[in-house]
Order: C-alpha cells, then structure tokens, then sequence
C-alpha cells in the first residue's frame, strides 16, 4: 500500500494521473504515477458500435516517451484528423452499455478529504460519460428515446456526494483488515463496499489489473484533528454503505434471498498518533455493524388512502 515506487513494476506501484486523447479509430488513455514519473497507455477501439475492445501497453514509459509515443500517433492519423486531446481524469469510475454503444464514467475532478497514515482519501468534485464510438459507426439506437432515458436516469446518480476512495489505501475495508493484510497486491473490488465493482469488471478483467479505475464507497467519511493535554490525535469516522439489497428503508427491510440485509452499514472509528506520514505511531480502531432485522417481511399499501378531515374556523 506504499506509494509510488522507484520501480513501477513493483506490486505498490499505481496511476492517479490520466489524460484522455482520441483519433477516429481509437481512445488513448495515458495513466501517469503521482509524480509524473512513469506512464502506462490504454488503447479503446472506436469502430465498433455495440462493443468494448481495450488493451493496455505493458510498457512503463518514461514522460520523454509517452511524449514520443503521442508525436507518432499523431503522425499515424493525420489523415483522418490527427490526435485530439479531450479531457484529463484522476481515474475511470467504470465503464456502461445500455442499447448499443458504451460509455466511459470518468472521475474529472478531485477533492483530497483526509489521510490515513499518509494514504490520501478523496472525493469526487465532477465526473463526465464519454461515449466510446465514434459517431460514424453509431445507429439511430445510440440517439434512441429509450438510449437517452437510461442515459439520463444514470447522470441522476450524484457521484459527488458521499462517495469517495483512495488510490493506495483501501478504503473499503477496515484498519485492522488493511494491517493484518499488508503488502495485499490489488485493490480488493470484490468487497461488499465497492459500488462500482459491476462497472469496472470489463477494464479490470481485461488488463487483468485495477490500476485504471477507482474503487467507490458510499456513505460517510470526515477526519478532524484535536488536541489532548498536547497530544496531536487524528480523529477519523467512517460509514460504508453495504451495495448489496441497498435502497431506502421504505423500499428495503428485512433480508433477501441471498442472506443480505437491508441498510447494512460498518461504522468505522479511528484514533491515532502520526508521525512523520508513515504507518508509524499507535492506533485504536474500533468497527460497529448494523442493518436490518434478518427476516422475511414484507407490507402491502393499503388500497385507500384515508385522509383527516380538515376543519376550518
């Protein structure tokens, strides 16, 4: 869970970074490491309409590099429009089809919002769809009624409030997991935490890695710090939202086939003393979980909706 390395083959090495360019045939992401030191590219087919075909280069390159790289993409493609550069991001939130075309969820904007043990949490501060075809290969599907209103219902979900994550930490499971599980080589999505563990499955299975994208965890997160008889101590609540039979309580109680339980929340406190950013100093975490009553219920509306009369004086 180190930072970025010297060596970026090593298992801690990770890409924050990104820059979004596209030619007619093809998306190009440049994913850099914190520092800018290392740069990894992933090339996203445009030809086709109704599916995802991605690679990634497993070369790490330098930033002289990438910059050479870039030159000669552009050079390749002069002739249907050259090298377009088309956004930055800090991270693919995961990638969508509804009727025909694909989209790409990516994190645009970034919010630091506290620090474990020298581990930055963030929240996102704006996020962009792009769609992966190129529009001279898309059907009159892709700009359907039925398209745009599944487009729509997806922008209505906020991903700029009470989600967040963490690049080197992993957020989603606790602080006594993440130490007796130290030197874990991935990000670990399949967790009852990660809401977007669907949406990143296609980029993930296909690298055959997590360093495109970013693991989502809703619910609550605020770090203060405070001083006792002039002991400075990091104060750190954290609520995870389960992803599983998850939805308002009015709509989800009780427990569903599958052993989950509505409004299942892990509460997280964490006391401890920093020294100089590192995993050092003493900690205190204490986890407490809650949810729903295990039982199979359910409750009907009634068919009348009695109303009190009003009087007026």
């Amino acid at each position: 869970m180190a930072a970025e390395a010297d060596d970026p083959t090593a298992a801690s090495a990770t890409l924050e970074k990104f820059r979004l360019y596209e030619t007619r045939a093809r998306f190009y992401v440049i994913g850099s490491s914190r520092e800018k030191r290392w740069f990894r590219v992933l090339k996203i087919d445009r030809s086709e309409p109704s599916e995802l075909h991605l690679s990634e280069d497993p070369v790490w390159y330098s930033q002289q590099e990438v910059k050479s790289l870039l030159q000669r993409i552009a050079e390749g493609n002069r002739s249907t429009g050259g090298l377009t550069f088309v956004t930055k991001a800090y991270g693919i939130a995961g990638c969508i089809k509804f009727l025909e075309s694909y989209y790409l969820i990516l994190v645009t904007k970034r919010r630091q919002i506290g620090c474990i043990c020298g581990h930055a949490i963030y929240c996102i501060d704006e996020s962009q769809m792009i769609t992966v075809p190129h529009s001279s290969v898309q059907t009159d599907v892709a700009t359907s009624k039925n398209e745009l209103r599944y487009k729509k219902l997806l922008a209505s979900v906020d991903l700029t409030k009470d989600f967040f994550y963490s690049y080197t930490y992993p957020i989603m499971q606790s602080l006594q997991q993440n130490v007796t599980s130290a030197g874990m080589k991935e990000t670990p999505y399949e967790n009852l935490f990660v809401w977007n563990t669907f949406l990143t499955e296609p980029i993930r299975s296909r690298c055959r890695n997590a360093l495109w994208s970013v693991a989502l965890v809703h619910g609550h997160f605020k770090q203060v710090k405070l001083s006792v008889f002039g002991r400075e101590l990091n104060v750190i609540l954290i609520s995870r939202r389960s992803r599983h039979f998850a939805g308002t309580r009015y709509l989800k109680r009780g427990v569903n086939d599958h052993g989950k339980v509505a409004n299942d929340v892990e509460t997280e406190q964490i006391v401890f003393e920093e020294e100089a950013g590192s995993w050092k100093g003493r900690m205190s975490a204490i986890v407490q979980m809650r949810g729903s009553i295990p039982l199979f219920w359910s409750q009907e509306a009634g068919r009348l909706s009695p109303k009190p009369d009003i009087f007026g004086k």
